[in-house]
């Protein structure tokens, strides 16, 4: 098992030295790599048993730093960052020759975003690279959401894991890409009604092709072990399964046992809701249940995002 902490500089010499770092964000925690070092960086794909062909997100300090890494940054982006970085919203532009192209799969794009958690916006500061960072979890499981999550299954494989408490969104980055109309490649923590008023009506490809345009796009992703059935209150209360747990949105399900049902969010609220979806997950992976049962939440703000996964999980 990995070291837990809140050493910065321990952190930062670890990265230096071409180590993995597993870092804390406001989405998920990474797993992070000097991104401009393709040694460090084929050590995230074999530590995560990721494909090839799945690119990666690179987190960088700010503005200053993305504008290092591409050909050019469009006024549209420029307004973006200035009101969503730090935070949950990543952006796909035309990269220079300096990101090796295993970042981005071969892709002539790479995905950018400045995450906003205090202590890794610390670490990005000082350290003269950006870093490269997929979530800190072996491919195409439940995303990590605290420290204690990421020792769980990538404890032997990682540094140091830098212990920035729990995510506070829970649920990864919105991906946009702009190289005809505006298009999100990715659902995530920050919401189309956040955008449209910068970027007009949005385009949503979620691609689920086995050469994705950006992160999080296969059909099959963030899945617990356990079998998922997903659908609506309505849908889900029609199975009599006798060792079922549960995933609600707000109100238990009658019928199953109180013991394994997670309410997402007691309230409704969807922000709420998001940050618990992975830990709901892995929870109930832990149980002795045969299938888990996830509701759909409203498809409305961060309700689609948290929809996208769960449909994804149990494909």
């Amino acid at each position: 098992m990995a070291d837990i902490g809140k050493d910065i500089t321990r952190a930062q010499q670890l990265l230096l030295d071409g180590h993995l770092v597993a870092i804390p964000t406001e989405t998920v925690y990474g797993l992070a790599a000097n991104a401009l070092n393709e040694k460090a960086v084929l050590e995230i794909f074999k530590a995560k048993n990721r494909p090839h062909f799945d690119p990666l997100i690179v987190h960088v300090s700010g503005l200053a730093q993305a504008e290092t890494l591409v050909e050019s940054i469009p006024d549209i982006v420029k307004t973006l960052t200035q009101k969503f970085w730090p935070g949950p919203l990543t952006v796909l532009l035309p990269k220079k020759e300096i990101v090796p192209d295993l970042v981005t799969s071969g892709l002539n794009t790479v995905g950018l975003r400045c995450p906003d958690h205090t202590l890794t916006l610390e670490l990005l500061k000082n350290l003269p690279f950006p870093l490269a960072a997929p979530s800190a979890n072996p491919f195409g499981y439940v995303s990590p959401t605290t420290p204690q999550h990421v020792n769980e299954q990538l404890g032997d494989k990682v540094s140091y894991i830098l212990d920035g408490g729990e995510c506070r969104v829970g649920i990864e980055s919105t991906i946009l890409g702009f190289e005809n109309t505006p298009t999100v490649y990715r659902l995530g923590g920050l919401t189309l009604e956040a955008l449209e008023p910068i970027t007009g009506p949005l385009h949503v490809q979620l691609n689920s092709s086995s050469n994705p345009h950006a992160p999080g796009q296969l059909q099959s992703h963030y899945a617990p072990r356990k079998k998922i059935l997903v659908g609506t209150r309505e849908q889900l209360l029609a199975h009599s399964y006798l060792k079922a747990g549960t995933i609600v949105f707000q109100n238990q399900l009658p019928g199953f046992s109180d013991v394994k049902q997670v309410i997402l969010s007691p309230s409704g609220n969807l922000e709420e809701a998001a940050q618990h979806l992975f830990a709901a997950l892995r929870q109930l992976d832990k149980t002795d249940v045969e299938i888990i049962l996830a509701e759909l939440v409203p498809e409305t703000g961060l309700g689609r995002a948290i929809n996208d996964r769960l449909r994804r999980a149990a494909h």
